[in-house]
């Protein structure tokens, strides 16, 4: 098991001020307390340095994360995540190759068995409406059985390479698993997700917190948008070669 020092950890900020760190978080801990291990934010009060999080990835995703060093910059950037202010890109190498080059996945979610999160509906149902570019469940289809949330990730393909994709997705909603749920269910499972893929705990998961554009009220110029570019491990891996195509694709699709 890998273990983590917050000196490490902050060693290279992406961007550090008086109210603000924004770190690229290596893959395997967790931004915030779980059970049996601990979490960034242990690891930084027990260095000296609380800081408070704005938004959390999951263990297994690695990058951007911002992390907040005061209480009214705390306040100011959840507030703007809670209301769709913080526009996020996300990079994640999937197993299939047949996805539309752009489009938007439409799909509600809700709490499943033993702690999971599911679509609200059965995967068989799911439709891909090519007029509009979207997946989506009918709205017969829709189990109200249990409360189901709004979910939309929208998405463009960045290179397609043998059997795997690189795309770049974009959160529209901010719901727990939501990237992972979604995509998993339309069959283009994220390479290493060990929700979907047991047996492949010792395996990274491919999934990158890229950027985020949002506004930093004491900035001399608030609307601000922070970078964590992947390392070679994740551009490289499944690139066969390609890397040139890719970087252009990544330039056209930061925008």
């Amino acid at each position: 098991m890998t273990t983590f020092s917050w000196s490490e950890l902050r060693r290279e900020p992406v961007h550090e001020d008086d109210h603000l760190l924004v770190l690229d978080k290596p893959p395997g801990i967790s931004v915030m307390g779980e059970r049996h291990t601990e979490s960034l934010t242990d690891l930084a009060a027990a260095a000296g340095e609380p800081v408070h999080w704005v938004h959390r990835i999951d263990k297994v995703t690695s990058g951007l994360l911002l992390l907040a060093r005061t209480p009214s910059a705390h306040a100011s950037l959840t507030r703007q995540f809670a209301n769709r202010g913080a526009d996020k890109r996300y990079l994640a190498w999937v197993e299939g190759a047949r996805l539309p080059e752009r489009g938007t996945i439409d799909l509600p979610l809700r709490p499943g068995r033993k702690g999971t999160i599911r679509i609200a509906g059965e995967r068989d149902a799911i439709r891909y409406d090519a007029d509009h570019r979207r997946f989506a469940l009918p709205e017969s289809a829709v189990d109200r059985s249990k409360p189901s949330y709004e979910s939309r990730t929208d998405f463009a393909t960045a290179l397609v390479s043998g059997d795997r994709t690189l795309l770049v997705l974009k959160p529209v909603t901010g719901r727990r698993h939501q990237i992972r749920v979604h995509l998993a269910w339309l069959g283009f499972p994220i390479v290493g997700d060990p929700l979907f893929h047991r047996g492949q705990a010792d395996q990274r998961t491919y999934l990158h917190s890229w950027g985020c554009e949002i506004t930093c009220d004491w900035r001399e110029e608030p609307r601000t948008r922070f970078w964590a570019a992947p390392g070679e491990e994740f551009l490289d891996v499944f690139a066969d070669g390609r890397k040139p195509l890719l970087d252009d694709a990544l330039e056209a699709l930061a925008a």
